[in-house]
């Protein structure tokens, strides 16, 4: 049989009423009858009903974090970051896989499950511009995040994707690289991760004299260790030099460094490698990889934060903000010539 409150406040020898205070973080309660009922709570194993209390505070307690894959180790650790950050303003979050396709981006922003949160986090993968007005007619505070939809209806929380690849590829050239693959392009993308990253590689090389070179850009179905491996195999076959790669994410990375290793070409002393994402296999893999840190945490925080304002004034929301978060180069094996 289910705890009650009756069951708590026994236990803590305390009142009905001290025990819901607590529950709900009233804030005149004494620390060390705090800490009975907690206690209480906690040996008796009481949960709250969050359905009858979310009928009564017009709140669910629960917000949601639509994410195109959770195979991409990027989008992983970001729904661990954000349910973190969520954690601090006693949110729960519903994490939902959109896959990726632009249907099933739709169907998220239409669905059932909308009515049952108070807010959603929405990754945005392959919806774009001129589907904005879709986002005006979802009920509840929503806050963007990704690369696809900008100067949209609501608030949108992104990563500095060209100069944070500008910045790996310009490293690269630092440490003596002339011929550097960029690996993960999207050649029919205009708006998105992948072409401001591939803009962010131009940019580099421009600015250092160097020439833009269609074979060195190598395009990727999606963002998985397998397509940086495949993607690697094809530019060793094919006989292309190269002495450096800019992967767009760590996955596509680390694919390649994969095949580089079978190979027994060297790294760094053959060819260095940058992956973007700095995710925590990064760390353990061999050589290490030198990698953009492009601030998940803060994202993760700040995305939270804002979606908690909106849903504290729905009837009087904030005007759209659009806020970039800092990226940080984290130097390690893999370039370390």
């Amino acid at each position: 049989m289910a705890a009650t409150l009756h069951d708590v406040a026994r236990v803590a020898g305390v009142s009905i009423k001290t025990v819901s205070n607590v529950i709900h973080n009233y804030p005149h309660i004494r620390a060390n009858t705090k800490q009975r009922v907690l206690d209480a709570i906690a040996e008796v194993g009481y949960r709250p009903n969050l359905a009858a209390r979310g009928l009564r505070l017009g709140r669910t307690g629960v917000i949601s974090l639509v994410i195109p894959d959770l195979r991409n180790a990027y989008f992983s650790e970001l729904a661990e970051a954000v349910m973190r950050a969520a954690a601090a303003h006693d949110l729960s979050v519903l994490i939902e896989q959109s896959g990726g396709s632009r249907e099933s981006e739709i169907a998220a922003l239409k669905g059932p499950r909308t009515e049952f949160v108070d807010g959603i986090l929405f990754s945005v993968l392959e919806l774009g511009e001129e589907d904005a007005p879709l986002l005006a007619d979802v009920r509840v505070p929503m806050v963007l995040l990704g690369e696809r939809i900008f100067n949209g209806p609501t608030d949108h929380v992104t990563m500095r994707n060209t100069e944070g690849t500008r910045a790996a590829t310009e490293h690269l050239i630092e440490v003596g690289c002339t011929r550097i693959i960029a690996l993960g392009s999207h050649p029919d993308e205009e708006v998105g991760s992948a072409a401001l990253r591939t803009l962010g590689y131009r940019q580099a090389l421009e600015a250092a004299g160097l020439p833009f070179r269609d074979e060195l850009v190598r395009p990727v179905g999606t963002w998985h260790r397998f397509d940086g491996a495949e993607a690697m195999r094809e530019v060793l076959a094919s006989g292309i030099e190269f002495d450096g790669i800019v992967g767009f994410n760590d996955s596509l990375a680390l694919g390649a460094m994969r095949v580089l290793s079978e190979r027994g070409i060297r790294m760094p002393e053959d060819v260095a490698v940058v992956g973007f994402d700095d995710i925590d296999e990064t760390r353990y893999s061999l050589p290490t990889l030198t990698t953009i840190a492009p601030g998940r945490d803060e994202i993760a925080k700040r995305a939270v934060e804002m979606l908690v304002e909106r849903m504290d004034n729905r009837d009087a929301p904030p005007e759209p903000r659009e806020l970039l978060t800092e990226f940080t180069l984290v130097r390690r094996e893999s370039t370390a010539r």
